[in-house]
């Protein structure tokens, strides 16, 4: 009987040994399982860009070279980047899915004539899907400039994706001089209102996506964009999309100008990836003290970093080495902020791949004794 007993403790003694293995082998499937997502995600990653004028000399700030432009889109082909719909990238983010490598989405702001006359063109020719995001007034009041809505029509019959980049393209981040909230509120959602309305009618489809006029934003405009069933906002912060990309606050590179549409400029955007963060310091939006403390944000993936490589950008300041303690990154600040709109960037050069990881926001700068 004491033998049985025994023999009985020793198989329990054996099962609880192997209970414990197998969690611990579990356990550590599952933290393999993470580590590998995680630095997937930490190895792909979409770039969008953003293009105004193509062909236009007399417009250098906003503008293009045409041969430029045709160089752009035969390097994406010869160095088999896939080139998806802003469609597509909305989908990936809303689902979580992990996103194709080597993508870019290309968009176009305002939708001037050269886009229909030189652009659409060329971009047939690759067979490149792409969005335009409209400046409805211009459009509705056939500015000389502006694509037609005849042309706009032929454009989507032909698979041209068409979005809503506002009615009056104001600068919406910058509540008006003499305006309360409610009526600020008020100004967004009745521009937002006809804009929405306009392009519904002619295009017989609503828009889903909007992109912030100027790129300039604030809590209270991205808050009222969402209200009004939009997908996805679109931004101008330059970086790239990962799967830790909001929806609501997309990155592009713009492309244009001399430096920023050259080939090296061009072929270093699409190098870069993004650098997933939150808790950003100040945050984005309304600036509420012209001398920040200090500008930072929490890491969520602070081990993907080489060590020392950590910097924060900030527009008025430039470019100073960041503090790591945790996963929080800083640097501290005594100097006033005078600009009405600061950029802050956060960048590192991650570990595995040697390419430079970056993450923007921006800062409005409406304090009344600030106001320039």
């Amino acid at each position: 009987m004491l033998l049985s007993n025994f023999t009985f403790m020793r198989h329990i003694h054996l099962l609880l040994l192997l209970y414990i293995f197998f969690l611990a082998l579990l356990r550590t499937s599952h933290a393999i399982a993470q580590e590998t997502v995680r630095d997937a995600a930490g190895d792909t990653g979409v770039t969008v860009l953003i293009y105004h004028r193509f062909g236009e000399d007399k417009y250098p700030t906003t503008n293009i070279d045409l041969d430029r432009f045709k160089e752009q889109l035969e390097y994406l082909k010869t160095s088999n980047y896939r080139v998806i719909s802003l469609q597509q990238l909305v989908l990936y983010l809303q689902k979580g899915a992990k996103l194709p490598e080597r993508s870019v989405v290309i968009t176009i702001d305002d939708g001037y004539k050269s886009v229909y006359e030189k652009a659409w063109p060329l971009l047939k020719d690759y067979n490149y899907p792409f969005t335009v995001f409209l400046y409805v007034k211009a459009t509705e009041n056939r500015h000389w400039d502006y694509m037609t809505w005849d042309q706009v029509k032929e454009m989507k019959a032909a698979g041209v994706d068409f979005q809503n980049h506002g009615f009056a393209h104001e600068h919406m981040a910058f509540m008006p001089s003499g305006m309360n909230m409610d009526e600020y509120r008020a100004w967004i959602r009745a521009d937002l209102a006809v804009s929405t309305r306009i392009l519904s009618e002619e295009l017989e489809e609503r828009p889903r996506f909007f992109a912030i006029p100027y790129g300039e934003y604030n809590n209270t405009l991205l808050g009222e964009v969402r209200s009004f069933g939009y997908e996805a906002i679109l931004l101008q912060d330059p970086g790239s999309v990962s799967s830790d990309t909001d929806p609501f606050a997309i990155p592009r590179e713009p492309i244009l100008g001399f430096d920023w549409s050259s080939m090296n400029h061009f072929q270093m955007v699409l190098q870069r990836v993004d650098l997933p963060l939150t808790g950003e310091i100040p945050e984005a939006g309304r600036l509420s003290d012209a001398i920040p403390e200090q500008f930072g944000a929490q890491l969520l993936y602070p081990e993907r970093y080489i060590p020392g490589t950590l910097g924060i950008y900030v527009s008025e300041l430039g470019w100073q080495k960041a503090n790591l303690v945790g996963n929080y990154v800083s640097i501290c600040n005594i100097s006033t902020l005078n600009r009405r709109i600061n950029r802050v960037a956060i960048s590192g050069r991650e570990k595995k791949s040697g390419r430079t990881a970056i993450r923007y926001w921006i800062l409005v700068n409406d304090i009344e004794d600030f106001k320039n």
